[in-house]
């Protein structure tokens, strides 16, 4: 069906937030699930509630002036896809073709980046890691929240002011939606959003357009089925809105419980993006350019029963492919688990293995954007 839609966001993952909001900001929660004040004024705030006025995005506050802040660090930063426009999001995709071509220089030579990853990761963090050390530079961070301080009740304001006095830019994946923004309010040196929540994951955004545009010859005028799990997958929803530059088509594969949220429908009606919605994936992406396939989030989940029931929802097979178009691309961001079985590996359609190495070639861009101008944390 064609897409017009409430206005109301829907999206439930209340409790993590609650929980993730008390550990980390460790301030009081009303009766409401907002954050209680302290009396600071402040610059940013993000909230969402529900029908029933639940809490949906924490309402962040970032102090004002929070050490001499420069509105040319906030500028550097990366939280969301649309902190680039089109020429911006372009000149990525030509730097990372020089990388792959030459991945090998000095570009940060004399920089730190620190990696702080309060969820897991293997893909992202390898690969700017990776990145950092064929540009030159050197790493320090950590991959497991529980070794840091904030195990100890440390809060995210304090690490990040702690971590910027040795790094000169920092790479943060965080559970908590807007959790990146919040950290660039604060921050003296610039942040790179390595995925916050279900929210944005803007530089596997940027990977998955330098992989189409590999496979297809160009970003425009393309049809693009996003496959799983629509509703907490950040990739998808970076997708789309970086998308948005270029006159896509959509078609949104999700099952009832997983379907993509209204803001983004929304975001799609706004931009004159044209998107159907479908329950079932046998053939209905033999008209795409590119399947995107996701795997169901476990960790996103409040109700295990409602996960145990969609985990295997589709599965794509080798056979599936039969009748596809010959330009057709398979991407996931990966780990995958079931939804794409190991027989599609050897068709020349997969592409997910390429997109992640494309990955290291994104991030030496990104990182060679975000660094290359400063000459000091605080001008």
């Amino acid at each position: 069906m064609r897409g017009k839609v409430s206005s109301k966001y829907t999206e439930t993952n209340i409790n993590l937030r609650r929980v993730c909001i008390g550990f980390f900001y460790k301030q009081p929660l009303t009766s409401k699930g907002e954050l209680g004040q302290r009396g600071t004024k402040t610059s940013t705030s993000f909230k969402k509630h529900d029908s029933n006025n639940n809490l949906l995005t924490s309402d962040l506050k970032a102090p004002l002036g929070v050490w001499g802040r420069s509105n040319f660090m906030r500028k550097n930063s990366l939280v969301s896809i649309s902190d680039y426009n089109k020429e911006e999001i372009l000149a990525i995709l030509d730097s990372a073709a020089d990388f792959e071509a030459n991945p090998n220089r000095k570009t940060l030579d004399g920089k730190i980046i620190a990696t702080l990853f309060f969820e897991p990761s293997t893909r992202t963090r390898l690969s700017f890691e990776t990145a950092v050390i064929r540009l030159g530079g050197s790493i320090i961070g950590f991959s497991d929240a529980a070794t840091s301080s904030s195990s100890k009740g440390e809060t995210l304001n304090d690490t990040i002011h702690m971590v910027s006095c040795y790094a000169d830019a920092i790479v943060m994946r965080h559970p908590l939606e807007g959790a990146a923004r919040y950290a660039a309010e604060v921050s003296p040196v610039p942040i790179i959003n390595a995925g916050d929540g279900a929210n944005q994951h803007p530089s596997q955004t940027l990977l998955d357009l330098y992989s189409i545009l590999k496979t297809q010859g160009t970003l425009e005028n393309l049809t693009i089925c996003l496959v799983g799990d629509l509703k907490y997958g950040r990739t998808v929803h970076s997708l789309i809105m970086a998308m948005s530059h270029f006159k896509p088509t959509f078609k949104f594969i999700a099952p009832n419980e997983l379907k993509m949220p209204d803001e983004y429908k929304l975001f799609c009606n706004k931009n004159n993006i044209p998107f159907t919605e479908v329950n079932e994936l046998n053939e209905s992406f033999n008209d795409a350019d590119i399947l995107y396939m996701t795997r169901v989030q476990k960790e996103r989940f409040q109700d295990l029963m409602e996960y145990e029931r969609v985990k295997n929802v589709y599965t794509l097979k080798n056979e599936m492919l039969a009748n596809s178009k010959s330009n057709l691309r398979i991407l996931h961001p990966l780990p995958r688990v079931t939804e794409i079985d190991p027989d599609v590996d050897g068709n020349e359609k997969a592409y997910y293995f390429q997109q992640a190495q494309n990955g290291l070639y994104v991030r030496q861009a990104i990182l060679s954007k975000v660094l290359k101008p400063i000459t000091n944390k605080g001008e």
